[in-house]
């Protein structure tokens, strides 16, 4: 909430200096709700941290303002060049090309948080005609997950992106190996074997372990044991030196390598030492030609150790370019939250509809230009930004409502007969009101004797009132004048009337379950051409939502998305 106030006293201040020292609340709201399109649904909360910030500004001098503004630094006017959000990278001139790189770790499926990351840094590296690296940090044989792989990867396609290079870490090993001899033997890391807990004692209080300051030999002596397999896991531990004194403890001869035993799931018992994700990460970065590293805020502190590493080495760190958190109220992003569920059965898998992982959108049937296009507008603000579901709603609603084709559906069916209606046999309706290219789709009739059969949702026959007049929608008007467990209706007339208009079904409908995205399923009858469509394909059901169909065999499924 903090950098959302500063970002609100930046855009008042520069709209203040702008205007002759008076802010203007309406301005400012609208730059705040284009920078942080995650927050549109928070508006009212937004225009007050707004309203409190500009009513602030105004009370001081023309001088004050511009103290004020040099102090929190002027707001950053972003370039979009056809795609909001997307401003200008930093340090362009500095490199020969631009190299960025995504780097999950196969521990569980992608959700928002990492689309954001993975789709600025492919985003940009297109923009400046980069390359783009895809790196598996698969370093812990006890959480890599040999099915994420390939996951991860269709994920990242169905998203839009394409990679120039593709690595695993667990490929890279020796690499890492080589590096560590190096800073061993030159003195600027070591082999710990203290306890872990005295260790911590010693580093917090900024005093060195009793392993520090031994010769290069003793500790290349104990990294051979590491290797060998003489020291396992909780017994030793590479560190890279720093100064004990600085600041925060956590960066204080962080860790580096250490010894597992559990065979890895692409490379088996090959190794037994394995590299911890600072050191993996920094040297691949600089062996890769990586130039930006484009990763959210809270990696403040791997940084440092990073650039520790780097000084270590002669080496000159990349451009880190820094984003915002990404929360979803109600909805876990974190892999480990996700996965504790799904092994726990508590979700049903990767593609659980009340997750939001990548999966779980797509078979929802979310499409990839909707999260593509939400992410650019977030861009790279530090600001951390709450996406809720409505936002990208909207954002998918804009798209598929151009692509989905009608069909009914009526959940919870409701028998209705209609008598004294014209001897119809059938309906075609357009299967999109605004694209009759897309053909017609057929709606059988069905009669018993002299009247015709219609299926009502549930919901809406509990709404009809004796002696209502509502309209069968693209159809007729007809009026009830039963209503038991069959209602009972006359036909009024082919025109359009002025009652409501209720969506139905007739002959040779068809049972759906739909299952809701807190995974109730509600179940009813469709018309029958739904029974016709392929898997994956988007739908709309009139005045009922957004869905993708998900089975048709053994039973016909549809997930909802919105509506």
């Amino acid at each position: 909430m903090e950098d959302i106030r500063r970002e609100a006293l930046r855009w008042a201040l520069a709209n203040a200096t702008e205007h002759g020292g008076k802010a203007d609340l309406k301005a400012v709201v609208g730059k705040l709700v284009a920078e942080l399109p995650g927050w549109r649904s928070k508006i009212r909360e937004l225009s007050e941290i707004a309203r409190e910030a500009v009513a602030e500004v105004n009370t001081w001098s023309r001088e004050e303002q511009l103290l004020q503004l040099k102090k929190i630094g002027p707001v950053k006017r972003q370039k979009h060049e056809g795609r909001r959000g997307l401003s200008d990278l930093p340090d362009i001139h500095k490199y020969r090309e631009v190299v960025t790189r995504f780097a999950p770790n196969p521990n569980g499926p992608l959700h928002l948080g990492h689309v954001r990351t993975a789709l600025l840094s492919h985003e940009y590296a297109r923009r400046y005609k980069g390359k783009f690296i895809l790196r598996f940090e698969d370093t812990n044989p006890e959480n890599t997950m040999l099915e994420m792989y390939e996951l991860i990867k269709r994920d990242l396609r169905w998203i839009g992106l394409s990679w120039d290079e593709e690595y695993a870490q667990s490929d890279r090993v020796e690499l890492y190996y080589k590096y560590a001899e190096r800073l061993i033997s030159e003195g600027k890391a070591y082999v710990c074997i203290c306890k872990i807990e005295r260790f911590r004692k010693l580093r917090d209080r900024g005093e060195a372990c009793p392993c520090r300051d031994l010769p290069p030999d003793e500790h290349l002596g104990r990294w051979e044991r590491m290797l060998a397999g003489d020291l396992s896991k909780g017994e030793a531990v590479v560190r890279i030196k720093t100064s004990m004194d600085h600041p925060n403890p956590a960066v204080r001869d962080w860790p580096a390598l250490r010894p597992v035993t559990r065979p890895h799931p692409r490379v088996g018992e090959r190794y037994s030492v394995w590299p911890l994700y600072n050191f993996s990460a920094a040297i691949d970065d600089h062996e890769m030609g990586v130039t930006h590293v484009i990763r959210g805020k809270e990696h403040e502190v791997n940084e440092q150790r990073q650039r520790i590493l780097y000084e270590h080495l002669g080496w000159s760190y990349p451009t880190a370019v820094q984003h915002g958190r990404l929360t979803m109220p109600g909805m876990p992003l974190s892999k480990t939250q996700t996965m504790r569920a799904i092994q726990s059965g508590e979700l049903s898998g990767y593609d659980d509809v009340r997750l939001g992982t990548v999966a779980a959108l797509r078979r929802r049937g979310f499409v990839p230009e909707a999260i593509r296009q939400l992410m650019l507008d977030i861009g790279l603000t530090l600001v951390d930004s709450s996406l809720s579901w409505e936002t990208l709603y909207a954002y998918n609603r804009k798209i598929v409502d151009r692509m989905a084709n009608r069909y009914f559906f009526v959940p919870e069916p409701v028998e209705m007969l209609v008598h004294h209606a014209p001897k119809l046999r059938e309906v075609r309706l357009r299967l999109h009101p605004n694209r009759p290219e897309s053909g017609e789709r057929i709606l059988p009739l069905e009669w018993r004797g002299d009247a015709l059969v219609f299926r009502l949702s549930g919901r809406d026959a509990a709404s009809l009132k004796k002696g209502q007049v509502f309209r069968l929608k693209d159809l007729m008007n007809v009026k009830l004048v039963e209503k038991g467990k069959v209602l009972e209706a006359d036909f009024q007339g082919m025109e359009v009337g002025e009652g409501p208009k209720l969506h139905w079904v007739s002959g040779c409908a068809v049972w759906l379950e739909v299952v809701m995205p807190d995974n109730r399923v509600e179940r009813g009858l469709a018309e029958p051409a739904v029974a016709g469509l392929q898997t994956g394909v988007v739908v709309q059901f009139e005045r009922y939502g957004f869905a993708r169909i998900d089975t048709v065999k053994p039973k016909l499924t549809a997930v909802y998305a919105h509506r």
